[in-house]
């Protein structure tokens, strides 16, 4: 009967402490997600290259620090005032997953296919546009290994000018 307590309490134990460890990476990955939304606000590419591991993957794709060092040149360059607001915010285990507001004034011409490659050549117009994006990130290690996202570039094409707006059903009487 002493065995069965003390392997119960032993397993207890260490079920606590994993949890607590889990809860503690999940926090840690929440603060980092913010952190790295956070400097893009500030245009600040070092910072957000900071969150990521060595070998991050962009939508499963392996491109590394200089792969996001570029995408990111891209946005800021394209986008001067590019602007990333978290509304809400899910993490699990090694997920976080934001749902965002996003905006920017087109003042820079696309170079490389972001946003859908929509912008590559494309002269600024210098509209702002706000939209939504949903953005998830596996972590290790405390950094941000894989991004994926989901955004509106249509919406944001519209706002743009860049292609025709929605067009009304009529109201047939």
């Amino acid at each position: 009967m002493m065995r069965f307590v003390l392997v119960s309490t032993l397993a207890a134990t260490v079920a606590l402490g994993t949890a607590a460890q889990t809860t503690d990476d999940t926090k840690r990955n929440e603060n980092v997600a913010r952190h790295f939304f956070e400097s893009s606000n500030h245009n600040d590419i070092e910072g957000m290259l900071s969150d990521l591991t060595g070998e991050a993957k962009n939508f499963g794709r392996p491109v590394g620090r200089e792969g996001f060092r570029m995408v990111l040149n891209d946005i800021f360059t394209t986008f001067p005032d590019w602007h990333i607001e978290v509304v809400e915010m899910v993490a699990k285990d090694d997920s976080v997953v934001m749902r965002c507001k996003v905006s920017g004034t087109h003042r820079g011409i696309g170079k490389i296919p972001v946003n859908g490659g929509m912008l590559v050549g494309v002269a600024p117009t210098g509209k702002h546009f706000e939209t939504d994006h949903i953005h998830w990130l596996k972590f290790r290690d405390g950094k941000i290994a894989d991004h994926y996202a989901t955004r509106d570039d249509i919406s944001m094409m519209r706002q743009l000018g860049l292609i025709p707006p929605t067009p009304t059903p009529s109201n047939p009487k």
